[in-house]
């Protein structure tokens, strides 16, 4: 009797370790490929910049400002990831606000873009911005657990104030709208503001900033740094938010400032953070 209770002591023990399942979520502005940035062009780049990504290996990768070259670059770099995710231009025209997910780990389960502007639905750009703006999204399976996650991918105008925060409560809306059986979710991007902007004050009324609840908290706060190496960086415009009610604990919480010969593999640092599920 006492060796049964033993085995099922630790049969229980295990099953509840098997269900605390992490997630490594990454959110990346890899910078657009354009000539002019000369000697931070892309084709300069984007070996060291696979090569970090593959280092640091996010379960969950998204990126903004992929052009469809730099996808394919990205594609062929990280074997063990698919991409979700059309171009803003529509189909692979123009950049993407993509996910790449580690196809060991996951499996998406259904996925669709939209436009952040008055007629989500086709290509269209809205209200004051400089550019057509999108959102990308998937319900992700884990496969080891089962559970389910769903991971949403943006990147808000860079001078339009009315676009970024009609394009957020789009985004909210249609979190809202597709997570009928209150899944966790996980929303990634280039917001293109500051942490004391009302927009993220809001935001946070119905979201959880990944690095307020970090348990060990690493790099500096800023996440643009516009290639200058010999320049510190100051603005962090770069987030990893969480639903709520909070369903994950944050392990780590980290902004990473990988730099070769004084270049860096992007204009932006990447954020990157350890989630478990609860």
């Amino acid at each position: 009797m006492k060796q049964y209770l033993i085995v099922l002591l630790m049969s229980m023990m295990s099953f509840t370790s098997c269900k605390a399942q992490n997630l490594s979520v990454m959110t990346y502005n890899i910078r657009l490929d354009i000539a002019s940035d000369g000697e931070n062009a892309w084709a300069k780049r984007k070996d060291f910049f696979s090569s970090q990504v593959q280092f640091y290996s996010p379960d969950i990768l998204g990126v903004q400002e992929a052009r469809t070259n730099q996808m394919q670059d990205l594609k062929d770099a990280l074997t063990d990831y698919k991409a979700i995710g059309i171009g803003r231009d529509g189909g692979d025209k123009g950049e993407h606000s993509s996910i790449f997910y580690n196809t060991k780990k996951l499996k998406v389960e259904n996925t669709d873009t939209f436009w952040l502007s008055e007629t989500p639905t086709k290509f269209s750009k809205g209200w004051d911005a400089a550019y057509p703006r999108i959102c990308t999204y998937g319900l992700f399976t884990i496969l080891k657990t089962k559970q389910k996650v769903w991971i949403f991918n943006t990147h808000l105008d860079n001078i339009g104030a009315k676009a970024r925060s009609q394009g957020m409560q789009l985004i909210l809306k249609k979190i809202n709208e597709v997570n009928t059986q209150n899944f966790p979710v996980i929303l990634t991007g280039d917001f293109n503001v500051d942490p004391d902007d009302v927009l993220l004050a809001e935001l946070k009324q119905r979201m959880i900033d990944s690095k307020d609840i970090a348990k060990i908290k690493f790099g500096p706060q800023a996440t643009f740094n516009d290639f200058k190496y010999n320049e510190p960086a100051t603005r962090r415009i770069d987030y990893i938010m969480l639903s709520k009610p909070n369903k994950f604990e944050v392990e780590k919480y980290g902004v990473l400032t990988s730099a070769i010969d004084s270049k860096y593999p992007s204009d932006h640092f990447p954020v990157l953070v350890e989630l478990k599920l609860k």
